[in-house]
Protein backbone atom coordinates (compact mmCIF):
# COMPACT_ATOMS: atom_id res chain seq x y z
CA UNK A 1 0.00 0.00 0.00
CA UNK A 2 1.44 3.25 -0.65
CA UNK A 3 0.96 6.26 1.21
CA UNK A 4 1.28 10.06 0.39
CA UNK A 5 1.25 13.40 2.36
CA UNK A 6 -1.59 15.52 2.50
CA UNK A 7 1.17 18.67 2.20
CA UNK A 8 -1.66 21.64 2.69
CA UNK A 9 -2.10 19.61 6.68
CA UNK A 10 1.26 18.61 6.95
CA UNK A 11 4.52 20.53 8.03
CA UNK A 12 2.30 23.25 7.67
CA UNK A 13 5.30 24.78 10.53
CA UNK A 14 7.12 24.81 6.91
CA UNK A 15 7.02 26.81 3.87
CA UNK A 16 5.00 25.10 1.59
CA UNK A 17 8.13 24.96 -1.38
CA UNK A 18 9.59 23.27 1.62
CA UNK A 19 7.05 20.88 2.41
CA UNK A 20 8.21 18.21 -0.48
CA UNK A 21 11.80 18.02 0.87
CA UNK A 22 10.53 17.52 4.48
CA UNK A 23 8.36 14.23 3.25
CA UNK A 24 10.68 13.05 1.28
CA UNK A 25 13.19 12.60 4.13
CA UNK A 26 10.97 10.73 6.07
CA UNK A 27 10.96 8.31 2.90
CA UNK A 28 7.57 9.62 1.39
CA UNK A 29 7.90 8.97 -2.47
CA UNK A 30 4.24 10.38 -3.00
CA UNK A 31 2.09 14.39 -2.19
CA UNK A 32 -1.24 15.56 -2.66
CA UNK A 33 -2.60 19.06 -2.08
CA UNK A 34 -5.24 21.36 -1.82
CA UNK A 35 -5.43 24.25 -3.66
CA UNK A 36 -2.08 26.13 -2.65
CA UNK A 37 -2.01 29.46 -4.39
CA UNK A 38 -4.44 32.18 -3.09
CA UNK A 39 -6.01 32.86 -6.56
CA UNK A 40 -7.67 30.09 -9.89
CA UNK A 41 -4.88 31.54 -11.91
CA UNK A 42 -1.47 31.45 -10.47
CA UNK A 43 1.66 33.46 -12.21
CA UNK A 44 3.45 31.47 -13.95
CA UNK A 45 6.20 31.90 -11.42
CA UNK A 46 4.25 30.47 -8.76
CA UNK A 47 3.40 27.06 -10.80
CA UNK A 48 7.51 26.93 -11.17
CA UNK A 49 8.33 27.21 -8.41
CA UNK A 50 6.09 24.76 -6.56
CA UNK A 51 6.89 21.95 -9.73
CA UNK A 52 10.60 22.80 -9.08
CA UNK A 53 10.14 22.06 -5.14
CA UNK A 54 8.45 18.63 -5.79
CA UNK A 55 10.56 17.61 -8.52
CA UNK A 56 14.06 18.36 -6.83
CA UNK A 57 12.40 16.36 -3.32
CA UNK A 58 12.21 13.38 -5.93
CA UNK A 59 8.22 12.86 -5.07
CA UNK A 60 5.63 12.33 -7.22
CA UNK A 61 2.25 14.70 -7.02
CA UNK A 62 -0.94 12.47 -6.85
CA UNK A 63 -3.18 14.42 -6.13
CA UNK A 64 -4.44 17.81 -6.19
CA UNK A 65 -7.77 20.16 -5.56
CA UNK A 66 -9.19 22.60 -7.86
CA UNK A 67 -9.76 25.82 -6.21
CA UNK A 68 -12.23 25.66 -3.77
CA UNK A 69 -12.34 29.47 -2.60
CA UNK A 70 -10.21 30.76 1.00
CA UNK A 71 -10.77 27.30 2.91
CA UNK A 72 -9.75 29.26 5.91
CA UNK A 73 -12.79 31.53 6.05
CA UNK A 74 -15.15 28.39 5.48
CA UNK A 75 -15.31 27.80 1.58
CA UNK A 76 -15.96 24.39 0.68
CA UNK A 77 -15.28 24.67 -3.58
CA UNK A 78 -17.11 27.03 -6.26
CA UNK A 79 -19.04 24.51 -8.23
CA UNK A 80 -22.60 25.23 -6.87
CA UNK A 81 -22.91 28.47 -6.96
CA UNK A 82 -23.66 31.25 -9.59
CA UNK A 83 -21.33 34.14 -8.05
CA UNK A 84 -18.40 30.91 -8.13
CA UNK A 85 -18.83 29.54 -11.33
CA UNK A 86 -16.71 31.73 -13.37
CA UNK A 87 -13.83 31.41 -10.55
CA UNK A 88 -14.15 27.94 -10.94
CA UNK A 89 -14.23 27.54 -14.91
CA UNK A 90 -11.21 29.77 -14.57
CA UNK A 91 -9.17 27.19 -12.58
CA UNK A 92 -9.92 24.27 -14.91
CA UNK A 93 -7.45 24.82 -17.60
CA UNK A 94 -4.52 25.38 -14.69
CA UNK A 95 -5.19 23.16 -12.48
CA UNK A 96 -5.43 20.14 -14.72
CA UNK A 97 -2.44 21.51 -16.98
CA UNK A 98 -0.30 21.54 -13.80
CA UNK A 99 -1.58 18.05 -12.84
CA UNK A 100 -0.14 16.95 -16.67
CA UNK A 101 2.82 18.42 -16.30
CA UNK A 102 3.30 16.72 -12.86
CA UNK A 103 2.40 13.27 -13.80
CA UNK A 104 -1.20 14.25 -11.32
CA UNK A 105 -3.86 11.96 -11.80
CA UNK A 106 -6.66 12.54 -9.44
CA UNK A 107 -7.72 15.91 -8.92
CA UNK A 108 -10.76 17.12 -6.40
CA UNK A 109 -13.96 19.24 -7.15
CA UNK A 110 -15.02 20.34 -3.92
CA UNK A 111 -18.71 21.19 -4.38
CA UNK A 112 -19.38 24.12 -2.71
CA UNK A 113 -21.49 25.28 0.37
CA UNK A 114 -25.36 25.66 -0.03
CA UNK A 115 -25.80 29.62 -0.52
CA UNK A 116 -29.05 31.48 -2.09
CA UNK A 117 -28.16 30.89 -5.31
CA UNK A 118 -26.91 27.41 -5.22
CA UNK A 119 -27.44 25.19 -8.43
CA UNK A 120 -27.81 21.90 -8.62
CA UNK A 121 -27.61 21.74 -12.55
CA UNK A 122 -24.85 24.51 -12.59
CA UNK A 123 -22.79 22.78 -9.86
CA UNK A 124 -23.17 19.36 -12.20
CA UNK A 125 -22.65 21.30 -15.38
CA UNK A 126 -19.29 22.42 -13.88
CA UNK A 127 -18.16 18.94 -12.87
CA UNK A 128 -19.19 18.01 -15.76
CA UNK A 129 -16.47 20.31 -17.70
CA UNK A 130 -13.79 19.80 -14.76
CA UNK A 131 -14.13 15.71 -15.84
CA UNK A 132 -14.31 16.48 -19.76
CA UNK A 133 -10.56 18.05 -18.99
CA UNK A 134 -9.26 15.92 -16.71
CA UNK A 135 -10.13 12.91 -18.86
CA UNK A 136 -8.00 14.84 -21.74
CA UNK A 137 -5.10 13.95 -19.62
CA UNK A 138 -5.88 10.34 -17.93
CA UNK A 139 -6.75 12.10 -15.34
CA UNK A 140 -10.34 11.63 -12.79
CA UNK A 141 -11.97 14.09 -11.06
CA UNK A 142 -13.39 12.96 -7.49
CA UNK A 143 -16.47 14.21 -5.02
CA UNK A 144 -15.75 14.53 -1.48
CA UNK A 145 -18.39 13.88 1.40
CA UNK A 146 -17.60 15.90 3.96
CA UNK A 147 -18.54 15.87 7.96
CA UNK A 148 -21.36 18.72 8.78
CA UNK A 149 -20.00 19.24 12.37
CA UNK A 150 -17.48 21.38 11.13
CA UNK A 151 -18.85 22.03 7.22
CA UNK A 152 -22.63 22.93 8.16
CA UNK A 153 -23.10 24.11 4.81
CA UNK A 154 -21.75 21.52 2.84
CA UNK A 155 -24.72 19.73 1.18
CA UNK A 156 -22.71 16.46 0.47
CA UNK A 157 -22.36 14.93 4.13
CA UNK A 158 -22.75 10.59 3.06
CA UNK A 159 -21.46 8.73 0.83
CA UNK A 160 -24.77 8.18 -0.60
CA UNK A 161 -25.01 11.70 -1.79
CA UNK A 162 -21.57 12.08 -3.05
CA UNK A 163 -21.95 8.52 -5.26
CA UNK A 164 -26.05 10.25 -6.35
CA UNK A 165 -23.81 13.49 -7.42
CA UNK A 166 -21.19 10.59 -9.29
CA UNK A 167 -23.77 8.48 -10.79
CA UNK A 168 -25.46 12.03 -12.82
CA UNK A 169 -21.67 12.88 -13.99
CA UNK A 170 -20.12 9.95 -15.84
CA UNK A 171 -16.24 9.76 -15.24
CA UNK A 172 -15.99 10.57 -11.57
CA UNK A 173 -14.95 8.71 -8.69
CA UNK A 174 -15.42 8.59 -5.32
CA UNK A 175 -12.87 10.75 -2.52
CA UNK A 176 -13.26 7.88 0.17
CA UNK A 177 -12.48 10.43 3.24
CA UNK A 178 -12.51 8.10 6.19
CA UNK A 179 -12.34 10.83 8.55
CA UNK A 180 -15.25 12.62 7.75
CA UNK A 181 -17.48 9.48 7.06
CA UNK A 182 -16.43 8.17 10.30
CA UNK A 183 -17.34 11.50 11.82
CA UNK A 184 -21.13 11.03 10.04
CA UNK A 185 -21.38 8.06 11.40
CA UNK A 186 -20.65 5.52 8.64
CA UNK A 187 -18.94 2.07 9.41
CA UNK A 188 -15.64 2.56 7.31
CA UNK A 189 -15.00 -1.55 7.53
CA UNK A 190 -18.62 -1.77 5.79
CA UNK A 191 -17.81 1.21 3.89
CA UNK A 192 -14.65 -0.40 2.19
CA UNK A 193 -16.50 -4.10 1.69
CA UNK A 194 -19.56 -2.26 -0.15
CA UNK A 195 -18.20 0.60 -2.25
CA UNK A 196 -14.30 0.18 -2.85
CA UNK A 197 -14.74 -0.65 -6.46
CA UNK A 198 -16.06 3.53 -6.50
CA UNK A 199 -13.08 4.28 -5.22
CA UNK A 200 -11.39 7.37 -6.65
CA UNK A 201 -9.36 7.97 -4.16
CA UNK A 202 -8.41 7.67 0.16
CA UNK A 203 -7.44 9.81 2.80
CA UNK A 204 -7.55 9.06 6.34
CA UNK A 205 -7.55 10.73 10.04
CA UNK A 206 -8.86 9.00 13.12
CA UNK A 207 -11.86 10.09 14.86
CA UNK A 208 -12.68 12.88 16.26
CA UNK A 209 -9.87 15.00 16.40
CA UNK A 210 -8.61 14.02 12.93
CA UNK A 211 -5.10 13.13 14.23
CA UNK A 212 -3.27 10.44 13.35
CA UNK A 213 -4.17 7.26 13.61
CA UNK A 214 -3.91 5.58 16.84
CA UNK A 215 -5.17 9.21 18.65
CA UNK A 216 -8.40 8.22 18.46
CA UNK A 217 -11.56 5.63 18.11
CA UNK A 218 -10.69 4.21 14.26
CA UNK A 219 -9.30 0.61 14.32
CA UNK A 220 -6.84 1.71 11.51
CA UNK A 221 -5.56 -1.51 11.30
CA UNK A 222 -8.32 -3.68 10.41
CA UNK A 223 -9.51 -1.03 8.12
CA UNK A 224 -6.30 -0.69 6.07
CA UNK A 225 -5.82 -4.90 6.24
CA UNK A 226 -9.67 -4.32 4.17
CA UNK A 227 -8.49 -1.88 2.13
CA UNK A 228 -5.28 -3.58 1.03
CA UNK A 229 -7.67 -6.86 0.33
CA UNK A 230 -10.58 -4.30 -1.35
CA UNK A 231 -9.99 -4.11 -5.43
CA UNK A 232 -8.96 -0.10 -4.30
CA UNK A 233 -4.92 0.38 -5.57
CA UNK A 234 -4.81 3.59 -5.69
CA UNK A 235 -2.48 5.65 -2.97
CA UNK A 236 -3.99 6.59 0.92
CA UNK A 237 -3.30 9.86 1.24
CA UNK A 238 -2.69 10.97 5.00
CA UNK A 239 -4.86 13.82 5.82
CA UNK A 240 -4.45 14.48 9.08
CA UNK A 241 -3.93 17.15 11.80
CA UNK A 242 -0.54 16.03 13.62
CA UNK A 243 -0.48 15.61 17.25
CA UNK A 244 2.93 17.23 18.16
CA UNK A 245 5.23 18.18 15.86
CA UNK A 246 4.64 16.76 11.72
CA UNK A 247 7.98 14.61 11.34
CA UNK A 248 7.24 12.95 14.90
CA UNK A 249 3.50 11.94 13.54
CA UNK A 250 4.66 8.54 11.43
CA UNK A 251 4.99 6.20 14.35
CA UNK A 252 2.17 4.62 14.15
CA UNK A 253 2.50 3.75 10.39
CA UNK A 254 6.20 2.72 11.36
CA UNK A 255 4.47 0.00 13.18
CA UNK A 256 2.16 -0.82 10.94
CA UNK A 257 4.64 -1.82 8.67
Amino acid sequence: MRFDVNLSILFTELPMLARPAAAARLGFDAVELWWPFDGPTPADAELDALAAAITDAGVQLVGLNFDAGNMPSGERGLLSSRATSRRFRDNIDVTVGFAERMGCRVLNALYGNMADDSDTELALANLALATKAAQGIGATVVVEALNSFENTRYPITSTAAALDVIDQVPGTAFLADFYHLARMGEDIPTLIEQHADRFGHVQLADVPGRGQPGTGELDYARILALLADSVYDGPVGLEYKPVGPSADSFQWLEALR
